[in-house]
């Protein structure tokens, strides 16, 4: 693992925040997760429009820019210099006083972390994974507007902890009205007679941009695919069920509530998007 913090790259054992970080304090902060791939970046430009996105909205400025940003990545790539990895870019609040007051905090602190993760085994990818539908719901965009990737992820791993707990991999989460809106950490795509749906955005779904580029590449493919409510009986009558996230990338479902989904394997036209998506992360993806 290598990591940038406080303007130099160390090694992971070598880097420390200070306890009084109002990001450690309080989950006041922003990060990007981002996958890299035979040593290009996917989509970079847009991971970084969207951490400054996400900066604005909670009233911080990225230091530097995102052309500081940029570089810090590039340079944390470069130290670990490896073709593929996982980058988590993290822009705290900074240090502050004890207490919840983010005007205490002079200067955001970023931290970015380059290493290797697997959030599903080899086995779970190939043979699909189970879910369960969480009984925590996503949080509304009158609590907390679900575009902005920030610091605070109680909900999520909650919704993760009790698919663990009920012997399962992942969570689906509902929104407050009983659609769909993701799962734990990924975007939740469908498949029926053919063609593909994915929640909208208005009903808790972050624009993932795994979940973007598997859009477009249907388009490439001829897959018919739109965004579109779904409720977890469509998930139940699907042919297939797939998730996607920067870290976990594409992966199949077989179940649901202990409830197969189609066949109870990754589906025909899942694996088509599968075998065709390393080819289209290389030709969108930023070389260092």
């Amino acid at each position: 693992m290598k990591v940038w913090i406080d303007g130099k790259v160390v090694d992971g054992a070598q880097a420390h925040v200070p306890v009084t970080d109002h990001g450690f304090l309080y989950g006041d902060g922003v990060f990007e997760g981002i996958r890299v791939a035979g040593r290009g970046v996917y989509r970079m430009e847009d991971h970084l429009r969207r951490l400054e996105t996400s900066a604005r909205a909670i009233g911080m400025e990225l230091p530097g820019g995102v052309d500081a940003i940029r570089e810090i990545l590039l340079e944390t790539l470069r130290a670990y210099d490896r073709d593929d990895a996982y980058v988590r870019l993290i822009v705290s609040r900074g240090e502050g006083a004890l207490g919840v007051d983010p005007t205490t905090c002079p200067r955001p602190r970023v931290v970015c972390i380059v290493d290797a993760i697997r959030i599903f085994p080899p086995e779970k990818l190939c043979d699909g994974i189970e879910l369960i539908t969480s009984s925590l719901r996503r949080p509304g965009f009158d609590v907390l507007d679900p575009g902005v990737k920030s610091m605070n992820y109680l909900n999520n791993a909650l919704a993760k902890l009790e698919a663990r707990r009920r012997g399962a991999d992942e969570a689906l989460m509902l929104n407050g009205e009983g659609r769909v809106a993701e799962a734990s950490v990924a975007n939740v795509f469908c498949a029926r007679e053919g063609a593909l749906a994915t929640p909208p955005s208005s009903d808790g779904a972050l624009g993932g941009l795994t979940r973007k580029g598997v859009l477009e590449l249907a388009a490439e493919l001829d897959i018919p695919a739109e965004e579109r409510s779904l409720v977890r009986v469509d998930l139940l009558a699907a042919d297939e069920v797939f998730l996607t996230g920067s870290g976990a990338g594409i992966v199949p479902v077989k179940s649901l509530d202990g409830e197969s989904i189609g066949a109870g394997r990754p589906g025909p036209l899942t694996l088509r998007i599968l075998e065709a998506f390393p080819a289209y992360v290389q030709r969108v993806a930023t070389s260092f």
